[in-house]
């Protein structure tokens, strides 16, 4: 049987990872890695300046006392027996879409199990008017496994997927977005007279290209997006190449 790794960056007792077990039972030898309380926007950050702390919790469980990408770190380089066949990084109790991909300790996770040349997916649920519920997600989660497990992903991609509450069946593959968030920033003051800032955004509606995760939800399908670990611009590459010489020429000055 494959071996499955879950995480995500709710912490490991969320709804939303239990959600997962729960869907992928039976598809594999499941192991469960994950952040011991919430770490929501942590990216791909590492701990660095402490000790990283990990407790058994169950059955092939781990809680650990760090980021998602180091509870990636340990499960794939001292927790687990062997390398996993696919990592499940969610279900995330929130969308991550546009440039939310940038900031998600879910995404994150994913992406450093990429790195390490193990296939993965990021699965979140979009609230859009109804509670939040992870069945249908679960349900997509494990059908999505199975055909990666079977077909395999591309060299350095992973597999982005946001699900749409309420869903109405269809599932596009997409791009991912240009920014259509506001940063709001709510400004107080704390009882000791120093000012504060609550971040938050608000969501446009406006200037949604058709092709993307975002179109895609809003249409109530499900959006999966492949992304890639090379950041590189080839056009910019070509194009920006002949400033080398002239860097080195002001060096000169």
């Amino acid at each position: 049987m494959p071996n499955i790794l879950i995480t995500n960056d709710d912490g490991i007792h969320a709804a939303g990872l239990r959600a997962l077990v729960k869907a992928l039972d039976g598809l594999g030898t499941l192991s469960v890695v994950a952040p011991s309380y919430e770490q929501s926007a942590s990216a791909q950050s590492l701990t660095l300046r402490k000790p990283i702390c990990c407790e058994k919790v169950g059955e092939r469980e781990w809680a650990v006392e760090g980021t998602p990408a180091d509870a990636m770190i340990l499960a794939l380089n001292k927790l687990l027996p062997e390398p996993p066949d696919l990592v499940v990084s969610g279900i995330n109790r929130g969308g991550n879409m546009g440039e939310n991909v940038y900031y998600s300790g879910t995404v994150g996770a994913a992406m450093e199990a990429t790195i390490n040349h193990v296939p993965a997916m990021a699965i979140s649920v979009v609230y859009c008017g109804k509670g939040f519920e992870y069945d249908e997600a679960g349900q997509f989660a494990r059908a999505l496994a199975q055909l990666i497990l079977k077909e395999g992903l591309p060299k350095g991609v992973l597999l982005n997927v946001n699900v749409p509450l309420p869903w109405k069946g269809g599932v596009r593959f997409t791009r991912q977005s240009q920014k259509i968030t506001r940063n709001l920033l709510q400004e107080g003051v704390d009882p000791r007279g120093r000012t504060y800032f609550w971040l938050h955004e608000q969501q446009l509606t406006e200037g949604i290209e058709p092709d993307t995760d975002y179109a895609a939800v809003f249409a109530g399908a499900v959006s999966v997006t492949p992304l890639h670990l090379d950041h590189t611009h080839a056009t910019s590459l070509n194009h920006l190449s002949h400033w080398a010489k002239a860097i080195e020429s002001l060096r000169k000055e």
